[in-house]
């Protein structure tokens, strides 16, 4: 599986650097989610843990009023499916928890999942003509942009899984639910900061990058802001490179041995530039890293005892998330992937029908005021704020780190 994540991201941001497409479209939003009659009670909470705790077995009689209609966009090739397939599993099975506990004001959850192939435009259409109140997108720009030709602002699109900055624009309905690559590189570079580390070595593809770049970029400038040094940067290729010889010699000439080295690499090649540099006798270098390396399993290489990273939720034995999936695999009879991705996509369905619920009303446009107005709101991959911002939330970002060879939460940099 983990041959195939590399494989996957590595596809996705080749694609993300060519994702400056057209944004003319002439193409109808439709009716979608048109006032079903049936209007929300105007200001109430969403029970999450409610939700949560419904007993297939055992159910409340079933809802009988209209439908609050989820639409979900997904991407299930190798570039996505990673995460979409899972998350795209694991909504429906909230969905039918909802609907078990009585729905929401008796009103029944349905989800609709709508492969997005190679016509992501198409999937979103068909999705609004089924009558959406809102919209759950893949993580990437390639995926997510013709979505949002298609919804023209009117239908709020919740991109579950993405750090990327560009996808959020409140003026379009296009909303993170995650951290952006800003908040998780400028966390990672607080963390250093706060244990001591004030010299750091980046490793990049160039200023401004999507992705490889952002985040070295975003590591610096909170870095040097805030009273750390850059002492060394150096670039690479990110997911093919592993023999950093080159990066290695040049760094021995310059390293104290007290740096933290931080990139947005994958997993094998932060531990092979690991095991380059301690052969050079560096061997108390911090590494630090992104949500790359929870994707690519950093808890599970070689010699990653002390990698920092972050990921998107860091679940605990026992936390309500490891409940969550623990209840799916008992329901369903499989184990999800992608574990740490997983709140997301449901997070994404709990904030539109919270925002149908502060709106009382069933209009996508509407709702989309709604999801701008949203502060506060504690969902299952942390407090989520829209109030004030433009789509992306900001978040507390988890720092987790291989601790004993456990993959342990350490700190949460708000």
């Amino acid at each position: 599986m983990k041959f195939k994540f590399l494989i996957a991201l590595l596809a996705v941001f080749s694609l993300i650097a060519a994702a400056c497409g057209d944004d003319d479209s002439s193409t109808d939003a439709g009716d979608a989610g048109a006032d079903s009659g049936d209007d929300m009670a105007e200001g109430e909470g969403l029970d999450i843990d409610a939700i949560l705790a419904a007993d297939l077995a055992a159910c409340e009689a079933a809802p009988t009023g209209d439908a609050i209609k989820v639409g979900m966009a997904m991407d299930f090739s190798d570039v996505v499916g990673f995460v979409d397939i899972p998350g795209s599993n694991l909504v429906p099975y909230i969905a039918e928890l909802a609907n078990c506990n009585g729905g929401i004001n008796g009103r029944p959850v349905e989800v609709q999942v709508a492969e997005v192939g190679d016509d992501a435009a198409l999937a979103a259409q068909e999705l609004l003509d089924w009558g959406a109140h809102f919209l759950i997108g893949p993580p990437f720009a390639d995926f997510a942009l013709p979505i949002l030709q298609v919804t023209e602002g009117n239908v709020p699109l919740f991109v579950a899984a993405s750090t990327e900055p560009t996808l959020a624009d409140a003026s379009i309905n296009s909303w993170l639910v995650s951290f952006d690559d800003n908040l998780m590189a400028a966390a990672v570079a607080q963390w250093a900061l706060d244990n001591g580390i004030d010299r750091a070595i980046i490793f990049t593809e160039g200023e401004g990058v999507p992705y490889t770049g952002v985040n070295p970029d975003a590591f610096k400038a909170h870095f040097e802001a805030n009273g750390g040094t850059v002492v060394s940067e150096q670039t690479y290729v990110w997911a093919a490179d592993t023999d950093f010889s080159a990066q290695v010699n040049e760094i021995a000439g310059i390293s104290e041995n007290n740096e933290i080295v931080y990139s947005a690499a994958l997993g094998f090649q932060v531990t092979a530039l690991r095991g380059q540099l301690e052969g050079q006798g560096l061997d108390g270098l911090t590494y630090g890293g992104t949500d790359a390396l929870d994707a690519t399993g950093i808890q599970f290489e070689d010699n990653n005892e002390g990698i920092v990273h972050t990921p998107h939720v860091s679940i605990s034995a026992g936390d309500r998330n490891d409940a969550m999936l623990a209840g799916y695999e008992a329901a369903k009879g499989e184990a999800l992937e992608s574990r740490g991705f997983m709140p997301l996509y449901v997070d994404s369905m709990f904030l539109g029908i919270q925002a149908m619920l502060d709106c009382g009303c069933d209009d996508p446009a509407q709702i989309g005021d709604a999801v701008a107005a949203i502060s506060g709101f504690e969902g299952l991959s942390g407090t989520i704020t829209y109030a004030g911002t433009n789509g992306i939330p900001p978040k507390a970002v988890p720092i987790n780190q291989i601790v004993d060879g456990a993959d342990t939460l350490v700190d949460t940099i708000g």
